[in-house]
This record gives structure tokens, C-alpha cells and sequence, in this order.
């Protein structure tokens, strides 16, 4: 049972805090907040992305046996059978599908739909071709903050999937550096044959800024935000951001983002300054 569980990596559910990010802005905005509706679409995406880690623990079983840490899996440990996992991945789609669906939403069910189909697409095909895995990465963090627009009945604004998608795609390079800097070859995975530390160096400044410029864009641009308030956020993203490029670069690290996040006090003050910040900037409580 703790092999199954840890299969399933209910530590990485904090991912799914993208789902909550559009929520006071949409709130602010003139939405309706109806919490059983939106604890509801979160369980079910907790659930779909556990089914998909399950998945992609049985179909790259062979590669992270031989990876220096993903070898201590339970799948590719040996600790769980592959008709165990599999099962194990597809009760816990379903579970996740059958939630999406007693929203009474159809919305919920077509984002949850689309995030299997592109996690698979990445799983079969998509993690060999250089850039193409980064990119089918970060989608999955912009399907998440489009999955709390749907459960509040608001549509993303465009600085909002800018700045999502920009700020996934410096997540995903950055686990991409970590796979370098820590001997992985393309034997394991065979897109990092593509890349360097050069390049990927590059990318992450780019989508950093990217990233930072499309948020401070946001904060001039949004209606919702009270004036004399705009920019009260703005200091928590720069810092959390630049705090995250840091490690990445003086410590090697980045190959586990909730890793890094959890185990990182500044980023948690941060990322606990941007929430209370954001609820001041919109007037809520």
C-alpha cells in the first residue's frame, strides 16, 4: 500500500495550485465562487494527474532503470507488478473523469480530456523531441489555470496564459538543465540529445523575463485590480522567480520542482506573500 500510494505522488498535487491561481482575479472580476463546485474540479484534477504519473511510470519503466534516482521507483523498482500499476492508473482516471463529470460541468470534462490526451501524446511520442517535450510540459500547467477559469465560469484573459505558459516553459527547461547536470543522457531520455546547458542557460532567461514582463503587463492592464494596488504582487513574483533561476543555477537543482518548492522556506514565504497580496490587490477579504 505505501508503494501504491507513493505511485501515485500526492506530493505533486501542489502542481494543481495553477487551478487555483485565476481564482480571486476572477472572483474580483464579478464571478461566481461556488466552493463545492471548485473543491470538486480540484479532487478531480488531483486525481487525473496521479493517474497520469501512474501511466508514465509503466510505459518509461525501462528508461528509469536506469536513471540515477528514478530507478528507486516502485514500478522500476520492481516493488510494484506492471499489471498492478496499470490498474492502479486507470482506476484513478476514471475516479478523476467521474468527479469532472458530477460537476454538472461539460467545460470540466473536456479540459480533464485534453490534459490525458496531451500528457500521453508526451508519454508515447512527445518527451524524444527536443523543445516539443518542453513545450507539451508546459501545457499541462496552462490546462490547469484554464480548468479554475471553467469551475468559476470566467474566461482566461490573455496576460494570464502568457504569463502561465511562459512561467511552465521555465519549469520544464529548468528540470531539463537538472537531467543534464546530473549525467542523464539521451539513452534515458532521448530529447536531451537536443539540448546543452548553453542553450537551455538561454532559454531560461528568456522565458524568466517572459514570464516577469507579461505579469508586470497584467497588473497595468487588469480592471479588477483596485488602483493604488496594482503592483502590490508584482515584488513577490520577480523575487520568487529570480530565487528559483538562482538555484537552478548555483545549485543544480530544478530536476523536481515540488522538491524544491517544499523544500525551500523563501519560496513558501513567497509564494504565502503573493496569496495575501493578491487577495488585497482585488479588495477581497
Amino acid at each position: 500500500m505505501p508503494d501504491l500510494l507513493l505511485l501515485a505522488r500526492p506530493r505533486h498535487w501542489i502542481k494543481n495550485a495553477f487551478v487555483l491561481m485565476p481564482v480571486p482575479f476572477a472572483v474580483a472580476a464579478g464571478a461566481t465562487l461556488r466552493p463545492g463546485l471548485l473543491l470538486l474540479g480540484l479532487a478531480a484534477q488531483c486525481l487525473v494527474s496521479s493517474g497520469i504519473y501512474v501511466c508514465n511510470d509503466v510505459l518509461d519503466v525501462e528508461h528509469d532503470r536506469r536513471h540515477p534516482t528514478k530507478a528507486q521507483r516502485p514500478v522500476a523498482a520492481g516493488r510494484v507488478g506492471l499489471t498492478s500499476a496499470r490498474l492502479l492508473g486507470l482506476c484513478l482516471l476514471l475516479a478523476g473523469m467521474t468527479l469532472g463529470w458530477m460537476t454538472g460541468v461539460l467545460d470540466v470534462v473536456s479540459v480533464l480530456a485534453a490534459y490525458i490526451l496531451l500528457n500521453l501524446t508526451y508519454s508515447v511520442a512527445g518527451r524524444q523531441v527536443p523543445l516539443l517535450d518542453v513545450f507539451l510540459l508546459s501545457t499541462g500547467y496552462v490546462l490547469r489555470v484554464i480548468l479554475g477559469c471553467v469551475l468559476v465560469g470566467a474566461p482566461p484573459s490573455h496576460w494570464l496564459l502568457l504569463c502561465t505558459s511562459a512561467l511552465a516553459l521555465f519549469l520544464a527547461l529548468a528540470k531539463r538543465r537538472a537531467d543534464l547536470v546530473a549525467g542523464v543522457d539521451g539513452e534515458h531520455r532521448p530529447s536531451l540529445a537536443g539540448y546543452d546547458r548553453g542553450f537551455l542557460d538561454q532559454a531560461l532567461a528568456i522565458t524568466s523575463a517572459m514570464a516577469v514582463i507579461a505579469y508586470a503587463l497584467y497588473c497595468i492592464e487588469a480592471e479588477v485590480l483596485v488602483p493604488g494596488r496594482e503592483f502590490a504582487t508584482l515584488p513577490f513574483v520577480v523575487f520568487g522567480v529570480l530565487e528559483y533561476l538562482r538555484r537552478v543555477h548555483v545549485k543544480d537543482e530544478g530536476a523536481m520542482p515540488v522538491d524544491l518548492v517544499l523544500g525551500s522556506p523563501v519560496l513558501l514565504a513567497c509564494g504565502a506573500g503573493w496569496i495575501a497580496t493578491a487577495l488585497w490587490s482585488v479588495g477581497l477579504p
